[in-house]
């Protein structure tokens, strides 16, 4: 690496690598840009725009978008702030979350992301869909309600699991995920507790049976620390 391989983030200089994009190069320098459809393991799919930063005065997702030098990335703008409080608003209200009541409370990159960007209120009018949860499998448990269409466990099941169990379909509004399997259960699918897909949710659509509310509220992973510190939960199963 060339000592000319750098950028700034908020005034702070950026150190890359060829390939990297901004996500890259920021998540290895220790610099936090909120996200919820990235993953590094994965290809980047800039989906949920949540990350999307200014670089050089023009807004782009910075999962998707390549390092190069001299470039003059925005990333806590207040004008970026609110956009992404904005786009949480709607992914609240466009499901159904109900943090008190959710497993997943406490470990979850949605509430953690919005507790960080100071979103407090869901703003808008909630959809309140119905939406049904599908406990056909031995295992796990899919709340359809919580989904965020992130396509996390859709590339995993597909590029690590090699087995294709889940799918967006439909557009728009009516956008949901499905299964792959002859009657769209989660049990009749291929689906086993040991994929990657069973592990990369990153709100609580996809949950283990038999282990719920193990944790007690004040031990789970962002009531020790923000999201800004220990990143996302995927990352960080291991060491709970």
């Amino acid at each position: 690496m060339k000592d000319s391989d750098t950028f700034t983030l908020d005034g702070k200089t950026i150190p890359f690598q060829p390939g990297d994009t901004i996500m890259d190069a920021a998540m290895r320098a220790g610099e936090y840009i909120p996200h919820l459809c990235h993953n590094p393991e994965f290809a980047p799919h800039g989906s949920c725009r949540v990350c999307v930063v200014e670089v050089n005065g023009r807004q782009v997702s910075s999962c998707t978008q390549p390092a190069s030098n001299d470039l003059e990335v925005k990333n806590n703008s207040e004008e970026l702030v609110q956009m992404r409080r904005s786009i949480l608003q709607m992914l609240f209200v466009e499901g159904n979350h109900v943090c008190p009541g959710c497993e997943k409370s406490g470990a979850c990159q949605l509430q953690a992301v919005a507790y960080y960007t100071g979103m407090l209120s869901p703003h808008f009018t909630h959809f309140f869909p119905r939406r049904p949860l599908d406990a056909s499998h031995p295992d796990t448990v899919i709340d359809f309600d919580r989904c965020i269409l992130c396509e996390l466990c859709v590339r995993a099941s597909r590029d690590v699991d090699g087995k294709n169990v889940f799918a967006l379909d439909d557009r728009g509004i009516k956008t949901h995920l499905v299964i792959n399997s002859p009657s769209g259960k989660l049990g009749d699918s291929e689906f086993a507790v040991t994929d990657k897909a069973a592990h990369v949710c990153p709100v609580g659509a996809i949950l283990p049976k038999h282990q719920g509310y193990e944790k007690p509220i004040g031990e789970r992973l962002y009531d020790k620390q923000p999201i800004s510190v220990v990143g996302d939960v995927a990352a960080n199963e291991d060491k709970e």
